[in-house]
């Protein structure tokens, strides 16, 4: 479907509102092979930000996945004011898709943006009319997140970084066409050059890379089970798509952290993979990335150590690689505490003086503040005794950090006293199940004998779509999840006497489905019933490149991916005889556990288990770690309706903040909207419905002088809203 186009409209919907015991080190700094104070003084000769085009994008434009190389989601745009921001209307809808999520944060450099359609193929639109210039297609489909693109521009031939699933194209940005002197006639295949059978790797761009000099740095979405591909860090030749640098997020033999694995893990071992983005000192020639755990996400019997870099906060050398400091968050993750977003690099002024700093939020709810240089963090952080595990074959790590400042900005402990008490008997059923879970705060083991609760859930917390920041003040604003999930560990169920399908299904699919194929709709859809939505090929398609959340599944086997086929199609009705003449191997079966799925704690009538607020906006002053304010994010217009308010809701895509004290988001899913606060106060003072759910981060940017902020914005977190995937932009009604 070519997508349509919707010019400027005359009427709108928008409406005004008025350090541990253990002594265990978290950080490190390395001097050595690679003098750190000649890097730290590099200045950038051939960094874009000294091309004159992208200079002046920083300033009018969004030239970077999050406005700038630094991370900051911020715009020294000025036009927009609180002044004026309840005049915004809609001024163009560009259709971008029937289906799928939409999480772009779009590119605008001069008067042309950039961004993707929700099957992830590229376009280019007039920033000012939404009218399309051109289209890329690869012939390959994605249900994919692709959440970005990359610049470059040297010799007055710029060039844009766009994917599709395993493979990363170079683009003339003023055609759409391939260049085809990069790469393989225009691409290269992002499962090659990992040590592993490349066709084997389950590789995703979903994030974009980062541009420093003519390196284009890259992480990338891999499987969550077993086998999936080593989260190597890699840096590519942006004129030639030659692979220049690696570093290797599970160490080899000879490399520092090594001894924080099994000996031969670095052969076998998955995932500690980049794949929420990462943010850039473009004068000192840092490149800041933060990793993802390990696999399996909640069992590490075959990985016992603390597993670095996996949950890491890396300071690499942007020129070649080399590791200058890093933090790990989580050590021996078995909860699936991903760093979830790019850092945020701004200046905060720390014991009297102003220190270049590095801001990381996390699922957990916590902050972590460093000196960018050194990795010192800047604010205490104390290594605390955690529960054991009680799970055969697993060693939990005996301690976890925990920063002192700021406070969390997500609730950290379930107790009974905070249950949901909308209604007696959803209060009494909560209460019920609860009794039946265990948790006791962050990092408790999970149990094979009953669920334990992970909240801030698994969504966090904070999600990708990152932090925003006033450079100015030293202030980061940061929207939250803040509702419980559980799980529990399952004996692997992949016996002799299941059907291959069957087998295949429990140790690729149930962690994430239910052994019962009902799912956790609608993040998780149920699979039971599966064939009357889906052909069989469609099946297919889904396994092998993935949907949504859901990363794709290359590895598993030809013969093995029949049998799951199979087995979905026929409802988990079909015997085994079949199955067996699919494929002589025996089905892969993973850990010897699998999870019991992830679940949402909810009550009877789908409202979180825990009183509001559901989500929230949060403004901290990093030059103290206190808290500037805190409001509610989203409503249920269902409880709306009932005269329940500012219960915050779940939110995805983060915010945009101005030198104009504006702070524009959408993210919420149930209610549609998008708004924009007051950056010091968290006053509402803007607010309108969208097409579809905002859940992506949107951008601001100025064409002939006019300011525009523009939202991609999707159904596909709420199935029962409306469908579809559109950009949205909104300006000031045009002068006569």
């Amino acid at each position: 479907m070519v997508p349509g186009l919707k010019s400027e409209l005359s009427a709108s919907s928008c409406k005004r509102h008025a350090a541990g015991p253990t002594g265990r080190p978290s950080w490190s700094l390395t001097v050595g092979a690679t003098p750190i104070f000649a890097a730290l003084l590099a200045v950038t000769a051939l960094s874009p930000w000294h091309v004159p085009a992208v200079a002046a994008a920083r300033d009018t434009g969004w030239p970077v996945y999050g406005g700038n190389a630094e991370g900051q989601r911020y715009s020294a745009l000025r036009q927009l004011d609180p002044s004026n921001v309840g005049q915004l209307r809609q001024v163009w809808r560009f259709d971008a898709g029937t289906q799928g999520g939409l999480q772009t944060n779009p590119l605008v450099i001069g008067r042309t943006l950039f961004g993707y359609t929700s099957d992830q193929a590229a376009f280019a639109l007039d920033a000012a009319t939404g009218k399309l210039l051109w289209r890329f297609e690869t012939g390959q489909t994605s249900g994919q997140p692709a959440r970005g693109m990359s610049w470059w521009e040297g010799a007055g031939k710029p060039r844009l970084f766009v994917s599709n699933v395993n493979f990363l194209y170079a683009l003339d940005p003023a055609t759409g066409r391939p260049i085809t002197s990069f790469g393989s006639k225009g691409r290269i295949d992002l499962r090659e050059d990992l040590g592993r059978d490349a066709g084997r790797n389950a590789v995703f761009a979903t994030s974009p890379g980062i541009v420093y000099r003519d390196l284009l740095i890259l992480g990338f979405r891999t499987s969550e089970n077993a086998p999936a591909a080593p989260g190597d860090i890699r840096a590519y030749d942006v004129r030639t798509g030659r692979l220049r640098w690696v570093f290797h997020t599970i160490p080899h033999p000879g490399e520092a952290g090594h001894e924080s694995w099994p000996a031969n893990a670095w052969k076998t071992a998955g995932a500690a993979n980049n794949w929420a983005g990462m943010a850039l000192d473009p004068a000192r020639g840092i490149v800041y990335v933060p990793t993802g755990s390990a696999v399996f996400d909640f069992y590490g019997g075959d990985r016992s150590g603390d597993n670095l870099y996996a949950n890491s906060l890396l300071a690499l050398d942007a020129r070649t690689g080399k590791r200058l400091w890093h933090f790990q968050a989580v050590h021996h993750d078995i909860w699936d505490r991903d760093f979830p977003s790019p850092p945020s690099l701004l200046t905060v002024v720390h014991d009297a003086k102003r220190v270049d700093a590095v801001a990381q939020t996390t699922k957990q709810g916590f902050v972590y503040l460093f000196n960018r240089v050194t990795g010192k963090p800047l604010f205490p952080v104390e290594e605390r005794p955690v529960p054991r595990s009680d799970v055969p074959g697993e060693v939990a790590a005996p301690t976890q950090p925990f920063p002192t400042k700021p406070a969390p900005f997500a609730r950290q402990q379930l107790t009974e006293e905070m249950l949901n008490r909308r209604t007696p008997e959803a209060h009494a059923a909560v209460v019920e199940k609860f009794r039946t879970m265990r948790g006791a705060g962050q990092f408790v083991p999970l149990a094979l004998d009953r669920n334990t609760i992970i909240f801030p859930g698994f969504d966090g917390g904070a999600e990708w779509g990152g932090a925003a920041v006033d450079r100015a003040a030293g202030v980061l604003y940061v929207n939250a999840n803040d509702v419980p999930w559980f799980t529990r560990l399952l004996p692997n169920a992949a016996a002799p006497k299941a059907s291959r399908g069957q087998q295949v299904y429990q140790s690729n699919c149930s962690g994430c489905h239910g052994s019962d194929r009902k799912g956790s709709p609608p993040e998780v859809p149920a699979l039971d019933g599966v064939a009357s939505r889906m052909l069989p090929r469609e099946i297919g398609a889904t396994i092998v490149a993935g949907k949504g959340r859901m990363p794709g599944f290359p590895q598993i086997a030809e013969g093995d991916l029949s049998a799951l086929i199979s087995f979905l199609a026929s409802n988990g009705s079909e015997g085994t005889g079949r199955q067996e003449l699919l494929s002589a191997a025996p089905a892969a079966t993973g850990a010897p556990y699998l999870a019991g799925g992830y679940n949402k704690f909810q009550d009877p009538d789908g409202y979180p288990a825990v009183v509001p607020p559901w989500g929230t906006l949060n403004a901290i002053d990093l030059n103290s770690g206190a808290y500037l304010w805190r409001v509610p994010l989203g409503e249920y217009p269902e409880l709306v309706a009932k005269g329940v308010r500012d219960t915050g809701s779940e939110n995805y895509g983060g915010p945009i903040v101005t030198a104009s004290h504006l702070l524009f988001i959408g993210a919420t899913i149930f209610d549609r909207k998008f708004r924009a606060f007051d950056s010091r106060t968290g006053q509402l003072l803007w607010e309108t419905e969208l097409p579809f759910s905002g859940t992506a981060t949107p951008s601001t940017y100025s064409v002939d002088g006019r300011q525009y902020v523009v939202i991609a914005t999707s159904g596909a977190r709420d199935r029962k809203g409306p469908q579809g995937a559109a950009y949205v932009a909104f300006a000031l009604p045009a002068r006569p």
